[in-house]
């Protein structure tokens, strides 16, 4: 029996109705066929997932809202609707969401979930204000900042209730160690044991999540939540309906948030530190038999390890580093493949860690049942004040655990992984990352959530799902489909390329023409936003461009990001000219309509950097599997950028303007028309 019923199917469809009246619009056609086909998917009987490219201009938002919000209510699903920009997650909160609440005459509640993170610990608050010789007790990572103004503000605004306790509301901001200090992960929180439970705001937010028909998350915060097991802050997969939008970064957040990484030197540092929160503690609390069984035990284990950290990296320290840049080298082990000498070395490592992780574990339990009352110690009502630093010690011994046991059993493991070394004058790191994102998302969301959306405006590469189906790990024939932007791109826009000499990977020849170039180009329009792959190019670009021409540019980096477009806008206002220059996180994400952006001009081809460790070993599995990696890959993922960066040109359908791209790859290479024929249909102007 289908899940959309007639009456499910005309409250969508009055819904939309409703809401066009109400805002003055004319249905699109683009939007009633994202309304359609996300609701078939989401009623399907199985494999409920829709994958949706849907152009700039489509009006996503209002369309998966009400197709998914009517369906979900019937089948009592929650919605988590993911984002992956603070940006996007503040319009679809603060704007798209009311919109509907209070135009489409649907009822539904509204969440937003951060991470614990996000918010205020009162304890740990407390006790930075109350333990103000940090000597006496180490729960505290050392730090040559005093924060204690600071923190009494907090205490006084929070008290007051001119704050709730969230980074994001504090006004002045703050950095980030100041903020650290005073936040907690799950281990570091005694729950409703703690004396601060019902002023918390992190449970506060949390008990406005259950019941809520939509919860606006981000992707980080999603995949932490599965990463748990899922149900640890937002609800249990099976019971949500996971609306992904900028679906596109899914797979690369999934590769970040599942890579493990040690220090070898930090990590013997760190054992200090473990012996010294551990005998502290048993000291404070008159050395019960249990606490100075744990401190033996564990300082055993760190000599133990400590012994074998040294020999670890005197074999580290005898593999062949690349120099990539003046204080740091790199190693990569091709195919992923530890040496087994390597294996050896981090094999033995084990039974230590192993024990060690056990031992804080079983302090942090004790600590637990001290601050339940369960435990006959010496000032045992300190015990909630340990929780924090202990709880720390236990994430970082899990998490250094992780990234052994991968260097000691990796050659067994079912999943790929690229694996390589960061060197410096003081320390090796040893890092892990998943090359298929795609099998973890299988594992954790895929086969476990009633149903998802997958939306963006840039999915296809080269016109095609394959290369997004593959990296995020979903069948080949789930449901997809491509909707058209409603903007007419011929008469609007023109995909310029100037006629050009150098190569773009001749570095000097190319930056020399790209300063030549720049000054005509921005004359031609009153902004631009110039984007570039490198900083390096865009150091040298505005250093060889004239001194009156640079001084008046608004550059990544000389500011915050909010700041520079706040210059930028007030600039264009004002009737001034104005021009952004940045790199790759700027070609996504910054919406410019009208006079703010006339000509955004693209100084490279977007493709990854040749020498990143997981690029490399991503080609080098590909090419083992007799595939092509450079033409299904490299390509695919160019192209994908590309279309994200010529899309910050037409915001909206009185748009207009020119991009330009000085890299004549495009149509000198094979691959360039490819490249061309996936942007929409500009008018081109190519050199003859």
């Amino acid at each position: 029996m289908t899940a959309l019923t007639d009456a499910v199917k005309d409250e969508i469809q009055t819904a939309y109705r409703t809401w066009l009246a109400a805002r003055d619009f004319k249905p699109r056609r683009g939007q009633r066929q994202m309304i359609a086909q996300i609701a078939r998917s989401l009623s399907a009987d199985e494999n409920r997932i829709a994958v949706v490219e849907a152009g700039t201009g489509t009006g996503k938002t209002a369309a998966y809202c009400l197709a998914a919000i009517p369906l979900a209510q019937s089948l009592n699903k929650t919605i988590v609707l993911s984002t992956a920009t603070v940006a996007l997650q503040e319009q679809v909160i603060l704007q798209d969401l009311p919109d509907i609440q209070e135009r489409a005459g649907l009822k539904f509640s509204l969440t937003l979930a951060k991470g614990r993170g996000r918010y205020l610990c009162l304890k740990r608050l407390d006790d930075h204000l109350k333990y103000t010789d940090q000597q006496e007790i180490p729960i505290f990572d050392a730090t040559d900042e005093d924060h204690t103004v600071l923190y009494q503000e907090m205490l006084n605004r929070f008290s007051q209730g001119q704050w709730d306790g969230e980074v994001d509301s504090w006004t002045e901001g703050m950095s980030d160690s100041a903020w650290s200090g005073v936040t907690t992960d799950h281990r570091g929180c005694s729950n409703n044991r703690c004396s601060f439970f019902k002023q918390c705001p992190f449970f506060r937010a949390r008990s406005h999540l259950e019941g809520s028909d939509v919860i606006v998350a981000n992707h980080d915060l999603v995949l932490a939540d599965l990463a748990l097991g899922g149900g640890a802050v937002l609800p249990e997969p099976e019971d949500c309906i996971y609306i992904l939008d900028e679906a596109h970064h899914i797979a690369d957040k999934t590769q970040n948030h599942f890579s493990t990484n040690a220090r070898v030197n930090g990590t013997i540092q760190w054992l200090d530190n473990v012996n010294k929160v551990l005998s502290s503690l048993t000291q404070r609390f008159g050395r019960p038999a249990n606490l100075t069984s744990l401190a033996t035990s564990a300082a055993a284990e760190a000599e133990a390890l400590t012994s074998h950290l040294h020999a670890l990296s005197e074999g580290l320290n005898t593999l062949p580093f690349e120099t990539k840049e003046e204080d740091r080298e790199v190693y990569r082990f091709p195919q992923g493949d530890i040496p087994a000498t390597l294996m050896d070395l981090s094999m033995a490592l084990l039974p230590s860690i192993g024990k060690l992780c056990d031992v804080v574990e079983q302090a942090h339990e004790l600590l637990q049942e001290a601050v339940a009352g369960n435990a006959d110690w010496q000032n045992a009502y300190e015990a909630e004040d340990w929780l924090v630093p202990v709880g720390q010690l236990q994430s970082r011994a899990l998490a250094t655990r992780a990234l052994f046991e991968d260097y000691a059993l990796g050659a067994g493991r079912p999943r790929r992984y690229a694996r390589w070394l960061n060197r410096n004058l003081y320390d090796v790191e040893m890092v892990s990352a998943p090359i298929e994102p795609g099998n973890i998302l299988q594992e954790v969301l895929w086969q476990r959530c009633y149903g998802a959306v997958c939306t963006s405006a840039t999915l296809t590469a080269l016109g095609r799902f394959d290369r997004f189906i593959e990296r995020v790990g979903l069948q080949p024939d789930v449901s997809a489909a491509v909707i058209a932007s409603p903007f007419n791109y011929p008469e609007v826009a023109t995909f310029h390329v100037p006629a050009m000499q150098s190569d773009p990977r001749d570095f000097d020849a190319h930056t020399e023409e790209v300063i030549a170039l720049i000054p005509d180009l921005l004359n031609r329009h009153v902004s631009a936003l110039v984007l570039f792959t490198s900083w390096r190019q865009l150091n040298a670009v505005i250093s060889g461009l004239p001194k009156t021409l640079a001084d008046g540019l608004l550059v990544q980096g000389e500011g915050s990001k909010q700041a520079l477009l706040q210059e930028h806008r007030q600039r264009i206002d004002e009737g001034q000219s104005s021009y952004l220059f940045g790199v790759a996180s700027f070609s996504e994400g910054l919406d410019l309509p009208g006079e703010y952006c006339r000509h955004v001009v693209i100084v490279k081809l977007p493709f990854s950097v040749p020498d990143d460790p997981v690029d490399q070993a991503i080609a080098e599995w590909a090419e083992a599997q007799g595939r092509n990696a450079f033409y299904e890959i490299s390509v695919p993922d160019a192209s994908l950028k590309l279309v994200q960066a010529c899309g910050r040109l037409i915001r909206s359908e009185k748009d207009y303007g020119t991009i330009s791209m000085l890299d004549k790859r495009i149509v000198t290479q094979r691959y360039g028309r490819a490249l061309i024929e996936s942007l929409p249909p500009f008018r081109l102007d190519l050199p003859a």
